[in-house]
């Protein structure tokens, strides 16, 4: 029997303040690590759910996100891509399969919310939120 997964306000906000979170570190990468790191990010989170309920589901999700992590490696739009597959991804888990904190019954309900902000980031083209007194760098 499934446990239960009552989502509440907690979850909500914990979970958007862990994306901002990500995001104002993220920031502290200068251009193109920062694009590079996240790409590189987003397809070990893609493996995350390995084995977690959703049978032959997981590896082809893999695949395909892999592909998508792939190629942001020069495109924050395809970074984006990863992450709202991610979310998807996360959703599915919550109303089907293991959570992802096997511990936290909603964990992946909070990480579809997190990955949520972070892709709204990413499409935004992953700025840092702040100029921390260096020159404007080329997007290579």
């Amino acid at each position: 029997m499934m446990e239960e997964r009552i989502v509440g306000a907690p979850d909500v906000v914990g979970a958007i303040l862990g994306g901002l979170v990500f995001v104002v570190v993220m920031g502290l990468l200068r251009e193109p690590t920062r694009r590079r790191f996240n790409a590189i990010f987003v397809a070990g989170a893609g493996a995350a759910y390995l084995g977690s309920g959703l049978g032959l589901w997981e590896f082809v999700y893999t695949a395909i996100a892999t592909l998508a992590a792939f190629k942001g490696l020069d495109s924050w739009r395809f970074i984006g891509v990863a992450w709202t597959l991610h979310v998807g991804w996360d959703v599915m888990h919550h109303l089907y399969g293991d959570p992802i904190i096997v511990l936290a019954p909603t964990s992946s309900f909070g990480c579809a919310v997190c990955d949520s902000v972070i892709a709204l980031w990413c499409f935004a083209g992953g700025p840092a939120l702040w100029n921390r007194g260096h020159a404007p760098q080329s997007q290579g």
